[in-house]
């Protein structure tokens, strides 16, 4: 690399965007800002800034590593061996146990060629149905709920420049303070033009402290407060029936169980005072305009998809949603996290979010690949289900850019799970805690040493750029998947470039709910990413056979017409000139089949389970600023180490007073599926009823070896967000929640 260039923070998915810089004599380049990016305007979390750390070679794997049969010891070894155990050994399970005993878990951070491919791979040169991933765990329980009312699953139906400009913000179980900083200026201008800022966390977060009103229920509750403050809009008359009746569907049913949820009762599940939800209904509905946002709190839970639809609910009532400067929306927290679900590496869906169960999905995606619409196998498990049949069902497994070892559920369950299988290869960048468990380690390329797309949580599609060359014994994760095809049978498509596998993209995802038709690598570079749905001239066949051309694509998914393209920005495209791309949606008709957004009928639940005389306290985990996801990457660089050396335990002072533990002393924190030691964090920022663990640390820190597989039946999402402890200071004496 001998010029600056321009391209995105590997991390989460505001997809930041930055300038590489190379620095003489130095290993790797630094980071410079890229001003002119409208996602961050030049803005950079501690992350973004040090990512060019874990590009140096003495922090990163450098050549494949296979496990030596005598010893047991991962040891060096050729591409063509590795490449070749790991082919062997998926062609032997397959002869053995039929094409569904291999499984494959994929990744959040993968650009959409990757996953693209990944899934491709997973169908044809593996057979399998077996195949998911990270993402699982990430926003899956609002995707399900944005399908349910609108048809169509987009993490922000708007870009994030319009939240300055809307009259109230409230934020559910998001902290963008720590988890996307950049992001955190939004609030900030909102604020600035009074506007107003809700956050509901049972923690007093940075965030939180920005906010106008904090709202700080108890973990696993977030159903029953959308619910009691829909029911004051209703008792208050302050429904939007105009709206209602013109452009939704649903609402007597859903009427019925919001008139259950009562404000005394609400306040007795919550812990949230009456006047305190009068005050947020108050705050919400005066104001001209609104939104309310979502993440990981109210989503990652067993009932998440109806907790999101009840905040869903709330929009619509309220007249706040297809409107400008007005709706629902997630924050997505994985780098690919939206682009990574959209096009096939996830269990029940085929490229441009298509489903596989839709025959006319199936025939348009078979097309493209060249395949029998009937060779395709049906759907398969979803995460957390793939990872508790590993050493049963599936008795051998691929991973590529997660570690689940960190960062999955019961986590010492799933280790040992892994442990069992008759083979494990991994593909990543480092030498992770799931890596270290395989058969065969294979190191990728990262980043900034390859060119590939993103799409960010606002549904712009960006364009990551090469910018230094990779170590000599690294390669893509696609020649990986090249390689491996070849050797399994599959010579032809599976491309190692990625423009060549966007292209095949493009033709996959056309006329599906996720059209890429229309963008183009060209396009993305010239207009700072280009917002799907985005359609276009379908580009020609570029399947495994180039004689074969694909049937032409049959919509099977909501177009933009379908979706209500900003008319005062795009306007209706006329025929033959390029569409400019969906930046905000819904503002003309929903994506459902007669453009009205559905209301869902829910109802409180409590969670799947609760404290008891044993396990008295409520465990909730999330993110530090300084690290990111399972920590794999941000555990090996200096700065961000120093600045979060490891896991704790915050607690509040009175609950620390009873179990006699002082700041920095270790406590234990046990529920029925594990242990975790850390040291306290005594903080008056957290409710009394509530301990909160970072959940990126292995070992005796580890978090996930606490939390709770429970799955939501919608979204097969687990109850990261709330499970049942029992607290101890480090000599074993316990203590029960109490007052």
């Amino acid at each position: 690399m001998d010029t600056e260039t321009p391209t995105h923070c590997p991390y989460c998915a505001l997809q930041c965007g930055m300038t590489l810089r190379p620095v003489a004599g130095a290993p790797v380049a630094e980071v410079v800002e890229r001003t002119g990016f409208p996602v961050n305007r030049g803005a950079l979390c501690g992350k973004g800034r040090t990512a060019p750390a874990v590009l140096s070679s003495a922090v990163r794997l450098t050549g494949p590593l296979v496990r030596n049969a005598v010893s047991g010891v991962l040891e060096p070894a050729g591409w063509d061996e590795a490449l070749g155990r790991i082919a062997d050994a998926l062609r032997a399970t397959r002869a053995a146990h039929g094409a569904d005993a291999v499984g494959v878990f994929g990744g959040g951070s993968l650009t959409n060629e990757k996953a693209y491919l990944l899934g491709k791979f997973a169908r044809v040169a593996l057979g399998t149905s077996q195949i998911d991933y990270n993402g699982r765990f990430c926003m899956s329980s609002a995707a399900a709920a944005h399908q349910r009312a609108f048809g169509l699953d987009r993490g922000l139906p708007f870009p994030l420049e319009d939240i300055p400009r809307t009259g109230c913000v409230i934020l559910v179980g998001s902290n963008p303070a720590e988890t996307m900083p950049p992001a955190l200026r939004y609030f900030t201008e909102l604020r600035a033009n009074g506007g107003k800022l809700i956050v509901i966390d049972p923690r007093r977060t940075r965030t939180a402290e920005q906010a106008d009103l904090h709202l700080a229920p108890r973990p696993g509750t977030d159903l029953a407060l959308a619910l009691g403050m829909l029911h004051l809009v209703v008792a208050q008359g302050r429904l939007d029936e105009e709206f209602v009746a013109a452009r939704t569907s649903g609402w007597e049913d859903a009427r019925a169980g919001v008139m259950a949820h009562w404000p005394e009762q609400v306040e007795r599940i919550t812990g949230v005072s009456v006047p305190q939800l009068r005050e947020a209904v108050a705050m919400f509905c005066d104001a001209d305009s609104g939104m309310v946002l979502t993440a990981r709190g109210p989503e990652q839970q067993a009932k998440g998809t109806d907790t999101v639809g009840a905040w869903i609910n709330f929009c619509l009532a309220t007249g706040r949603a297809g409107r400008p400067l007005s709706g629902y929306g997630c924050l997505t927290g994985q780098g690919n996290g939206q682009g990574g679900r959209e096009h096939g590496q996830k269990a029940d869906q085929l490229p441009g979010y298509r489903k596989l169960t839709d025959p006319a999905a199936r025939q348009h995606v078979a097309g493209v690949w060249g395949v029998d619409p009937d060779a395709l196998p049906g759907p398969g498990r979803s995460a957390y289900e793939l990872l508790d049949a590993l050493g049963g069902d599936v008795r051998a497994l691929l991973v590529m850019g997660s570690n689940p070892v960190v960062s999955a559920p019961r986590a010492g369950h799933v280790e040992e799970r892994l442990k069992s299988l008759d083979f494990l290869a991994v593909a990543d960048v480092v030498l992770s805690e799931t890596a270290a468990l395989a058969d065969v380690v294979l190191p990728v390329t990262q980043w900034a040493e390859e060119t590939g797309t993103m799409t960010n949580l606002e549904g712009r599609v960006l364009l990551r750029r090469k910018a230094v060359t990779a170590p000599e014994g690294v390669r893509s994760d696609l020649e990986v998947m090249h390689g491996l095809a070849a050797l399994l049978g599959h010579g032809k498509g599976f491309p190692t470039d990625p423009e060549e596998v966007f292209e095949e993209l493009r033709r996959a995802s056309a006329g599906g709910a996720a059209d890429y038709s229309g963008i183009t690598y060209a396009r993305i570079a010239a207009e700072d990413g280009v917002f799907w749905p985005c359609p276009g001239e379908v580009p020609g066949s570029v399947g495994p056979d180039p004689e074969k051309a694909g049937p032409e694509p049959e919509k099977t998914g909501p177009g933009p017409e379908r979706c209500g393209p900003d008319t005062a920005e795009a306007g209706q495209v006329p025929a033959g000139a390029v569409h400019p791309g969906t930046p905000r949606l819904f503002l003309d008709r929903f994506a459902t089949e007669d453009g009205r957004a559905r209301f869902v009928a829910v109802t409180h639940r409590p969670p799947a389970e609760e404290t008891d005389e044993v396990y008295p306290v409520v465990l909730t985990t999330g993110r530090v600023v300084a690290h990111y996801q399972s920590g794999a990457q941000t555990r090996r660089v200096a700065e961000l180490n120093a600045a979060a050396p490891g896991s704790f335990v915050e607690l509040h002072p009175r609950l620390a007073e009873r179990i006699g533990v002082a700041e920095g002393e270790p406590v234990a924190v046990t529920s029925r599926r594990g242990r975790a030691v850390a040291p306290a964090r005594i903080t008056a920022s957290i409710r009394q009823d509530t301990v909160f663990m970072p959940f990126h640390w292995a070992g005796e820190g580890r978090a996930n070896s606490l939390t709770n597989p429970a799955l939501d039946p919608v979204s097969r999402m687990p109850e990261f967000k709330v499970c049942a402890v029992r607290v101890e200071a480090g000599d074993g004496r316990s203590a029960g929640a109490g007052d």
